[in-house]
């Protein structure tokens, strides 16, 4: 197949052998189970079958892939085998003279490409933290648990010195490395990047930031043994090592694990990311499922892939199928109207206009908040409090989600370590559950994706608050119990500072 014929919309699922009421189905799925999705796209014999985003996402818009990203490093360490400027039974050790201690565990000292490709490192888990300078550093300087090479333990250190190594063998931003030979072949955008780690290296272990089609492309090489089109552009002797099983994982309820690649049922294999962020490639099927979301926290947790092997994946016809005009109509109209579903409930109680622009003082709370009050306005609000940063105003939605910023501005951004002082991009929506409770809604959709849930729950004169968030290294204000009184004068202004 020549290149240009690549990666194009098929003129009907049906044409792949895919029902089109199989991929209505899952997306009906999708919301009646209230799956934060924020885009999907079904691949068949090279063909587009289907593409969709749920507002405010789109094909343009640029994603955090989490720990997809270590699949990509996989990739760049192939290219580098098959230049001869690495090999798999290379001492990752002997690359970083500079980060050694003195007297360095032979256990770490004996760790090879290998063992940090199929997470067989010699730490029982990831050796750094957020407060950490230096995360290479951390994999050589802590002490080690076991020997290399023998146990499978998912260690984001692993994909951390690999794709250090490779940083420093290229001279370059791993991606950037990659961009000649493969990712400016398939279409890779241009402007793609990755979260810099402490130290300045790419954080391959979870920061690569681009599209779902970018995402897609990639995976789509991969299932085709490293072509694309008519053209090699990805070693195919490494990437079938990759793909395959290299060490079991089974006992940790999975399908065994390749080269920073996970194995799936049915010949299957996968780039799986934080927050339900997935490539699920089914080279038998000449089948592939990208997805991008945000499930962290979510009673739902992982249930994507399930969905998809119910309802799409057993429909996957070996020939075209009859033309199916009425679900294809529908099929196109949900699409059309995807969306980030508000939190369910009424918009309106009984106790909402006592409550309306009313101050309360909390009580000592483990989120340091002093005061507090909700106002409404139609079909939105906003939640007014102080905290140790100060003043702070976040505007929701009421039986819809509002887009807007999350107030707190001590968060990390291109860089880990670094705080630049902006707010995240959010979406929020509130709706009161009962007589006396309003919950409130938050998703952040920045460079950093994460959720916040709170209960307000009022009686007379009181209120309790419940906060739990669901983010890697950031709303930690945001966890807790917390209690208060409303002031006698809803005008009256407590003083924030107290």
């Amino acid at each position: 197949m020549r290149s240009e014929d690549l990666f194009t919309m098929a003129p009907s699922p049906e044409s792949l052998g895919i029902p089109s009421q199989a991929i209505l189905n899952f997306l009906q799925r999708i919301d009646a189970e209230r799956i934060c999705m924020h885009g999907f796209l079904l691949v068949r014999h090279n063909k587009i079958a289907a593409e969709g985003y749920w507002a405010p996402w789109s094909a343009e818009r640029k994603h955090r892939m989490y720990s997809v990203s270590k699949s990509f490093v996989s990739l760049a360490v192939g290219m580098m085998i098959d230049e001869g400027r690495l090999t798999l039974e290379d001492r990752v050790a002997t690359y970083f003279p500079d980060k050694l201690p003195k007297k360095l565990h032979p256990w770490l000292a004996d760790s090879t490409v290998r063992d940090l490709l199929m997470m067989a490192t010699a730490h029982s888990r990831t050796s750094y933290t957020r407060h950490d300078p230096d995360w290479v550093w951390t994999f050589f300087n802590r002490p080690p648990s076991h020997p290399p090479g023998t146990i499978f333990s998912y260690d984001t250190a692993a994909t951390v010195v690999l794709t250090a190594t490779v940083e420093r063998l290229a001279g370059m931003p791993f991606l950037d490395y990659m961009r000649p030979r493969f990712l400016d072949r398939i279409g890779f955008s241009a402007d793609a990047w990755c979260i810099r780690t402490p130290e300045g290296g790419s954080w391959g272990g979870s920061g690569v930031i681009c599209t779902l089609r970018d995402l897609t492309k990639v995976a789509l090489t991969c299932l085709n043994g490293g072509m694309w089109g008519g053209e090699s552009v990805l070693p195919a002797a490494y990437l079938s090592a990759a793909i395959a099983k290299q060490i079991d994982n089974a006992i940790q309820g999975n399908h065994g694990y390749g080269y920073q690649i996970w194995r799936e049922k049915e010949n299957g294999f996968s780039f799986r990311g934080m927050g339900s962020q997935y490539a699920l490639c089914f080279p038998d099927k000449a089948f592939l499922f990208t997805c991008i979301a945000d499930t962290q926290g979510a009673p739902t947790g992982s249930a994507i892939p399930a969905v998809m092997q119910e309802e799409i994946y057993p429909y996957l016809a070996d020939a075209p199928l009859p033309e199916d005009a009425a679900a294809n109509l529908a099929l196109a109209d949900k699409i059309a109207q995807l969306t980030v579903l508000p939190l369910p409930g009424n918009l309106d109680v009984e106790v909402r206009p006592s409550v309306d622009g009313a101050w309360y003082v909390l009580d000592d709370n483990p989120m340091g908040i002093t005061r507090m009050r909700l106002s409404f306005q139609g079909d939105q609000g906003t939640w007014e409090y102080s905290n140790g940063q100060g003043d702070n105003l976040l505007h929701f939605g009421i039986g819809r989600v509002l887009p807007g910023k999350f107030p707190q501005r001590s968060y990390f951004g291109e860089q880990i370590g670094s705080i630049p002082g902006f707010q995240y991009d959010c979406l929020a929506s509130a709706a009161w559950i009962d007589e006396q409770t309003l919950n409130l809604e938050v998703y952040i959709t920045d460079i950093y994706l994460g959720g916040l849930r709170i209960s307000f729950a009022f009686k007379g004169d009181e209120i309790s608050i419940f906060m739990t968030k669901q983010a890697e290294w950031f709303l930690d204000e945001y966890e807790g119990f917390s209690g208060g009184k409303r002031l006698s004068h809803r005008k009256e202004q407590p003083d924030s500072s107290k």
